[in-house]
């Protein structure tokens, strides 16, 4: 039952208010993961997929600003920005780097959960990305799951990012630096070399002569479903 309740990620350092968060919206219905920074949020956008992000805007290292933006270049997830900044200029700030809300601290719990559930329902469900079909394969991108002929396939978090940001654009090309960019993972152009070798094992008939997980020689990767 719990798989069909919406899924929040709430990203703030304060530990109280992220534990209160967590407590009052998984009491009123919501599956909830916490993040104790941007980093830490990347790590679970990583492995998980996630319906809307409650995140807090002023945050050591990396602040929500800056994450918001660069989240917003691959991901259309719904986002509620959380902030002490009042101002009608803090809030246009917060939406031009990708807020698709604004809540000023301190806030009633109650006008937080009534403003996540109009987001929600502003999200059309057809934006749900469906499976794709690979041949014996079937990858579930909003859940990050691989089945092979109904068989789940164990996939390492890198491969799960790898390939929910490539099944996120199918047909289109990724460059190694742009995958590097959107799973957040470490290392270098053959790193990526080697991630996407292990993924052909696990989707391909044939890994030395790849359908799906193909390379197009000079600009990258790309994935092409049946």
């Amino acid at each position: 039952m719990t798989a069909d309740l919406p899924h929040i990620l709430v990203v703030d350092d304060d530990d109280r208010l992220r534990d209160l968060l967590r407590q009052y919206l998984t009491e009123n219905g919501f599956i909830v993961t916490v993040a104790n920074s941007a980093g830490d949020a990347r790590t679970r956008l990583n492995s998980l997929a996630f319906d809307l992000i409650v995140l807090d805007l002023m945050m050591p290292g990396e602040t929500g600003l800056e994450f918001a933006a660069d989240f917003r270049k691959s991901n259309n997830t719904p986002i509620l920005m959380l902030t002490a900044m009042a101002e009608t200029s803090d809030r246009i700030t917060g939406l031009e780097h990708g807020a698709d809300d604004y809540l000023t601290k301190p806030f009633e719990p109650r006008e937080l959960l009534l403003r996540i559930q109009s987001i929600l329902r502003r999200v059309p469900e057809e934006s749900a990305q469906e499976d794709l079909t690979m041949g014996e394969c079937v990858f579930s991108p909003a859940r990050a799951e691989l089945f092979r002929s109904g068989n789940r396939i164990h996939l390492t978090e890198v491969e799960s990012a790898l390939l929910v940001a490539l099944a996120k654009q199918p047909g289109a090309i990724l460059s190694r630096e742009e995958l590097i960019d959107t799973t957040g993972a470490a290392g270098t152009d053959r790193a990526v070399d080697v991630q996407v070798t292990r993924l052909r094992r696990k989707i391909e008939r044939d890994p030395r002569m790849p359908r799906y997980l193909q390379t197009v020689r000079g600009r990258g990767y790309v994935l092409r479903p049946d």
